[in-house]
């Protein structure tokens, strides 16, 4: 595999990656009542618990993202 086919590869995963962030945020924001609603039956946590952890989820995948795909994409384009 070559230097440019992995570039390929992460600056792919990061736009997917991206984009799922993305979605998962609009989601979030959109629909929160109703999802808070649905979580909070399935899981028995209060709607407080669960605003943090809607926040510390899209906080991590942020993070995930950026190290596990975007970094690795601009490191290979500095390279390349």
């Amino acid at each position: 595999m070559t230097i440019d086919q992995l570039a390929a590869f992460f600056g792919w995963a990061a736009v997917i990656n991206i984009s799922l962030l993305v979605f998962s945020t609009v989601a979030l924001l959109a629909l929160r009542g109703p999802i808070t609603r649905v979580h909070a039956r399935l899981f028995g946590l209060n709607e407080q618990d669960l605003g943090r952890a809607y926040f510390q989820y899209l906080a991590q995948f942020k993070v995930a993202t950026i190290v596990v795909a975007l970094a690795p994409y601009l490191a290979l384009r500095i390279i390349a």
